[in-house]
């Protein structure tokens, strides 16, 4: 993966840490609202451009490798 996927995965994985430690305490219809309408959305968004980093990671380093 590259440098900047393997560093969004895993900002994406701290967030959700620090957001489970935040649901112990803030546990309403806000919150859940707000993991609902924020947090999934951008996991899943996340999760997608980690993705895509990692196939255009693959194509230049083989492109890298035939054109070096």
């Amino acid at each position: 993966m590259s440098s900047g996927g393997t560093r969004l995965a895993y900002m994406q994985k701290t967030l959700r840490e620090r957001w489970d430690e935040t649901k112990a305490d803030w546990n309403d219809k806000v919150a859940w609202e707000f993991e609902k309408n924020h947090l999934q959305p951008l996991d899943h968004e996340t999760t997608l451009a980690v993705r895509a980093m990692e196939k255009i990671s693959t194509v230049l380093n083989k492109l890298k490798q035939e054109f070096p």
